[in-house]
């Protein structure tokens, strides 16, 4: 399914259903999903980048599993709001879920949410609040900032 803007994901989907959210970095891939009534984000998982197919593959199965009813990507557009390689590189992931993902991931609407300082704002928190290691925050970041970017969109489609 190709990109939607939030007003007609908000038409579109059916009133319960976890929606997933992705950070799509050229490493790894954060995810976390939300809970059925789309109130709270949970940081799932971060999977490691490896071949195209292989990764779409365990994003299908995430979205089964989850019985996910759209995907969030995050958009990591430049301070101004400009986009630069990044939005296009998440862009580009985006049409290969379109063009290249088994059928039941392939079919899932697909919103863009601004993801400025995602990383940053995460990678602070478990700073201050959890006193984190730096291996540990590591290993974390990446879903923390997909459940903060699911966050970010379960308040727009609020």
């Amino acid at each position: 399914m190709p990109i939607v803007d939030f007003p007609d994901l908000k038409a579109t989907l059916v009133r319960d259903g976890r929606l997933l959210a992705l950070d799509v970095g050229t490493k790894t891939i954060g995810v976390a999903t939300s809970d059925l009534l789309r109130t709270l984000a949970t940081p799932l998982l971060v999977l490691r980048r490896g071949k195209l197919a292989a990764d779409l593959a365990s994003l299908a199965e995430l979205t089964r599993k989850h019985e996910a009813k759209a995907l969030v990507l995050g958009l990591p557009l430049n301070m101004d709001g400009s986009e630069g390689p990044r939005c296009q590189s998440v862009r580009q992931f985006a049409a290969n879920i379109a063009a290249h993902a088994p059928t039941a991931l392939a079919a899932l609407p697909i919103v863009l949410q601004d993801e400025r300082l995602s990383t940053a704002a995460v990678t602070r928190g478990m700073i201050e609040d959890y006193d984190m290691s730096r291996a540990k925050r590591a290993e974390r970041v990446d879903a923390a900032a997909a459940a903060w970017i699911l966050e970010s969109a379960l308040a727009r489609l609020r």
